[in-house]
């Protein structure tokens, strides 16, 4: 964290509030500085600011949110906080009113942030073509080239790859895993997305995953040595390929570090649900592609738990295609057989990737 300046104070005022400033103070922890910089300014400790604008004289507290084990390990975690904060205290009778919301910046620089509706990001362009159309093609064709096993053996080592980086952080691993269940892009906010009646679906099916999840956690939560990078949304919506191997991630989501089977389960039940929509189960060209996937990174990484926390992650992900919001058009029967799939996956302790029609029956 930069020294907060006075210079980077007055800065700051002045362009918020108009008119000629002047910083008097600054006092952290009962300690006033008249003239320097407070070197020790960091995350959770507020600033008392007394300054003059035109003459008269105001106070202030900055305030910033210190990471920690309770939702805040992700700087967008702790820029969430304040951009709430900015607007709820304003809204509550009473309350201390919130002057501005802002960011530090790597210079030091107070950037404001409090007149914001909405947050953008802007990326560069790439070129290349979704690796959903290539699972489009052989779903239709039904054969898939060497090419496509290139492909495949390339995510595969892809991933490989990024999940050797490791981190050693008990509280982030349990975060993630916490994740999985409570997020509302995750298993209970998918199941609270579902219609609340549904020809297929009935709400104590629901119910039941979820229960049998939780379960999951508890078997999961102790295994924090598996924290490692992730990409966290690895589907072939998010992947764009070039020539041949050549190709480039979109769209990594919830955090950089979690548990590998995010990723693999991720792009693995895309072979599957690629295959259902031409066979009703896995067989032929998607078959070879998700044995070679999942071969290749059994060999590179030699990560054989993997298949004992998989479970969870492909319930998730069998809701999100199960979903009547998501496909809400699936041929007969399909949706049937991915709960099925839910189910029977959550019901063993090690997923059985060598047999997984035997989940569909």
């Amino acid at each position: 964290m930069p020294a907060l300046s006075f210079d980077a104070v007055t800065d700051y005022l002045r362009n918020l509030l108009g008119g000629s400033v002047r910083v008097i103070s600054l006092a952290e922890h009962g300690r006033k500085d008249l003239g320097g910089d407070l070197k020790s300014f960091g995350y959770g400790n507020p600033v008392f600011i007394e300054f003059e604008v035109d003459g008269e004289r105001r106070r202030a507290v900055l305030e910033t949110v210190s990471p920690s084990s309770f939702g805040h390990d992700h700087f967008s975690d702790r820029a969430q906080s304040i951009l709430w904060e900015h607007g709820a205290f304003n809204s509550l009778p009473r309350h201390v009113p919130s002057l501005a919301s802002g960011a530090l910046l790597r210079t030091g620089a107070l950037l404001s942030t409090g007149q914001a509706e909405e947050f953008f990001l802007l990326t560069e362009y790439v070129e290349g073509e979704g690796y959903f159309k290539d699972l489009d093609r052989i779903r239709d064709a039904g054969a898939a080239s060497e090419a496509d096993r290139d492909r495949a053996r390339a995510l595969s080592a892809y991933l490989s790859e990024i999940h050797h980086r490791k981190k050693q952080s008990p509280q982030l691993y349990r975060r993630r895993i916490r994740d999985l269940l409570g997020h509302g892009e995750c298993i209970m906010g998918l199941i609270d997305n579902y219609p609340e009646r549904h020809a297929e679906v009935a709400p104590e099916r629901l119910r039941r995953i979820e229960e049998t999840c939780l379960a999951w956690r508890w078997k999961l939560r102790p295994l924090t040595h598996r924290l490692c990078q992730v990409h966290g949304d690895f589907h072939p919506w998010n992947i764009l390929f070039r020539e041949r191997t050549d190709f480039t991630v979109l769209d990594r989501s919830r955090g950089e570090w979690g548990e590998p089977a995010d990723d693999t389960t991720c792009l693995t039940i895309n072979y599957l649900f690629s295959s259902m929509q031409h066979a009703g189960r896995l067989e032929g060209a998607f078959e070879i592609l998700y044995r070679t996937f999942w071969d290749t990174y059994l060999e590179q990484t030699n990560d054989r738990d993997m298949l004992s926390v998989a479970p969870p992650f492909l319930a998730w992900r069998g809701l999100v295609l199960a979903s009547p919001v998501w496909y809400p058009h699936l041929p007969p029967g399909m949706r049937g057989a991915l709960f099925r799939f839910i189910e029977n996956v959550l019901a063993e302790d090690r997923f059985d990737y060598l047999n997984v029609n035997r989940y569909l029956r």
